[in-house]
């Protein structure tokens, strides 16, 4: 077998690879942003890299990977392994549920976290077919990982990616809680049916309106840009009505900064039930912990909407508000949520833990999106006809 150094011309979707006593740490955010912010929430999930895949043109029939995972884990609640999804040429041809790795495991009661080390993940393709190749790994959404070894059974070289680039932050809907697979997450879905080369800065819980993330967008290549805002501000209780708004702008003029024509849209978020007309914050529903499902709540005041408390409702009508009066900017454009995922959906295919979309509904508002936005007179079209307006 032949082992290749993992180096940043095989990883897509990441901004930095952190050279580690095993191999190599994945990372979304540059470090930059990692010293001026050092949350332990937005460090977990930056270091999960949803939406980035190991790519790798080859002959090889065989191609193994050796990996260390770390994930977050809840006492009382269950949650999913991460996975590799596998790709040849495009066509899926499998998948590999992740074992063993550190676990950092969090009492939801009492708050505590313990430490758990565990051992190596080695994933191996088999029975590729014959001849010259693309290989695509997505690499586990909802873990951290350690990239420790690639090897082949033939030389591997990287791929040129010369497909358009999405740049997309989100909340933990676009990081792809509760999709199945790191290549289901609805902006996964959205990226494999637009054939555009994705930057997933989707962050759970972490979309709110930073500064920093704003300049990250500002400095990342893209030929399309989507931001989608408010669903963890309303969760978190994390602003009033007269701080959001201003916020927006500023997150927006920012981006506008390194790209001043580039096509951008600001989606509102999905429907959620719970925080369509009741503020935040949300929590855990005590009643369900320990059991198969753990759900959300918001414990809010609906009557204090009057003084700037803020719910879906009042965020979509500002996001779209703030969208009009930008109207010099004929590169922004907005994307009510509830076309991807509506009151109608929400009967049809449930929120599991009522506040993300399941495997499912994922899929759903991937197709929609791709269509919406990069299909036949969508605002991101030209990119989807390789970037020819």
């Amino acid at each position: 077998m032949i082992t290749t150094p993992i180096t940043e011309a095989y990883v897509r979707g990441v901004a930095e690879l952190e050279p580690t006593a095993r191999g190599v740490r994945l990372h979304r955010l540059p470090a930059w942003v990692r010293e001026q912010f050092p949350d332990g929430q937005l460090l977990a999930m930056e270091a999960q890299p949803a939406g980035a895949r190991l790519v790798l043109r080859t002959t090889a029939m065989m191609v193994e990977l050796v990996s260390h995972p770390t994930r977050v884990a809840y006492r009382g609640a269950y949650r999913a392994r991460g996975c590799f999804d596998f790709y040849v040429d495009g066509a899926f041809v499998a998948r590999d549920v992740l074992d063993g790795g550190d676990t950092v495991m969090v009492d939801l009661q009492t708050g505590s976290t313990a430490y758990e080390p565990g051992e190596s993940h080695t994933t191996v393709l088999r029975d590729l077919p014959e001849g010259d190749k693309t290989v695509e790994l997505w690499l586990p959404h909802n873990e951290g990982l350690e990239l420790v070894a690639l090897r082949t059974d033939a030389p591997a070289e990287p791929v040129v990616e010369t497909r358009p680039r999405w740049v997309h932050h989100g909340s933990s809907i676009s990081h792809g809680s509760n999709a199945v697979a790191p290549s289901e997450t609805w902006v996964a879905v959205a990226a494999r049916r637009a054939d555009v080369d994705l930057v997933n800065l989707g962050l759970g819980g972490s979309a709110l309106v930073d500064p920093f993330l704003a300049r990250v967008v500002r400095d990342t290549e893209a030929d399309v840009i989507s931001v989608k805002l408010g669903i963890n501000v309303v969760n978190l209780d994390a602003m009033r009505l007269r701080a959001f708004v201003p916020a927006v702008h500023g997150f927006l003029d920012t981006i506008r900064d390194g790209h001043p024509d580039t096509p951008m849209l600001l989606v509102s978020p999905i429907f959620c039930g719970i925080h369509e007309a009741t503020p935040g914050p949300g929590s855990f529903d005590p009643t369900t912990l320990g059991t198969a499902q753990v759900t959300f709540v918001a414990t809010g005041n609906p009557a204090e909407v009057a003084q700037g408390r803020l719910t879906l409702e009042v965020i979509r009508r500002e996001l779209a508000s703030l969208v009009e009066r930008r109207s010099g900017d004929a590169n922004l454009h907005y994307l009510d949520g509830r076309a991807l995922y509506g009151p109608q959906d929400a009967e049809e295919l449930p929120l599991p833990d009522a506040l993300h979309p399941g495997p499912e509904a994922h899929v759903l508002m991937g197709e929609r999106f791709a269509e919406l936005a990069f299909g036949e007179g969508g605002v991101f079209g030209f990119a989807a006809r390789g970037g020819e307006r």
